[in-house]
């Protein structure tokens, strides 16, 4: 079992910066690519990010390209999602995932998931 805590989330102005923190704990971190996935009301869950489990490699959907940057510290188990040029389309709830292997875009791949963090970005 791997547990996911995600922290950071907050009310921003569009325009604005936020940081993601997802904290690991059970098995060994090192051995799991980590993935970033969002939740608007109404919509399905969408990739965001992803990164190797030992950071060499990453993922991005276009919609953030250029905008948000992934990545992760083994040594205190955390992945990170730096979040600048929010848009008021960037709100909803951001969930951490990870998964055995290399790192993919698709939600099925990802084995464990924390609970969320709301992100909100006003206009």
């Amino acid at each position: 079992q791997v547990q996911l805590v995600e922290s950071g989330g907050g009310l921003v102005q569009a325009g604005g910066s936020l940081r993601l923190s997802c904290a690991a704990s059970g098995r060994t971190f090192s051995n799991y690519a980590m993935g970033w996935f969002r939740q608007a009301p109404g919509k399905e869950r969408e990739f965001v990010a992803a990164v190797s489990s030992r950071g060499g490699s990453t993922l991005d959907a276009d919609s953030v390209k250029g905008r948000f940057t992934i990545s992760r510290d083994n040594a205190r188990n955390t992945v990170y999602l730096q979040m600048n040029s929010l848009k008021p389309e960037d709100t909803a709830v951001y969930y951490c995932a990870a998964s055995l292997g290399t790192p993919k875009s698709g939600s099925s791949w990802y084995d464990y998931w924390g609970q969320g963090t709301q992100v909100t970005v006003s206009s």
